[in-house]
């Protein structure tokens, strides 16, 4: 089952999140990851348990954030396909839960207008559509 963590404070968001992804591993889940902001925009993401992805992500003081646990509906369990998703220019970081039926027919048209997909998930065309939008 998915899990959704978000951090806005004055301790280090990396940390926060991942603590409080930890606490989730009870729902059973197949990738994670989180987005942080430091800065620029930082995604780390990893198939697999929580415990692996605490390795590859730095202390770097960031004060916001947001984490993801994946259960997959979409493209198979991978480091590619785990949240958050991010736009082409890499600003908008996303984390879902729930299925996009249409996405299909949004990716398609968003590749059209020049977006790249990175993922198999129909998670990833929310933040292409905020981003089109937020401008």
């Amino acid at each position: 089952m998915c899990g959704i963590v978000g951090y806005i404070g004055y301790r280090e968001a990396s940390t926060v999140l991942l603590r409080s992804l930890q606490r989730l591993e009870y729902r059973g889940y197949d990738s994670c990851g989180i987005a942080i902001r430091n800065g620029g925009l930082e995604v780390y993401k990893d198939a697999g348990r929580v415990a692996q992805l605490v390795g590859s992500v730095p202390r770097d003081g960031a004060k916001s954030g947001i984490g993801h646990t994946r259960w997959a509906t979409h493209g198979e369990p991978s480091r590619i396909n785990a949240h958050p998703h991010t736009d082409t220019d890499g600003r908008v970081a996303v984390v879902h839960n729930g299925v996009v039926a249409n996405f299909q027919q949004l990716r398609e048209r968003l590749t059209v207008e020049g977006c790249s997909f990175c993922s198999e998930t129909d998670s990833e065309v929310i933040p292409h559509l905020f981003s089109r939008h937020y401008s």
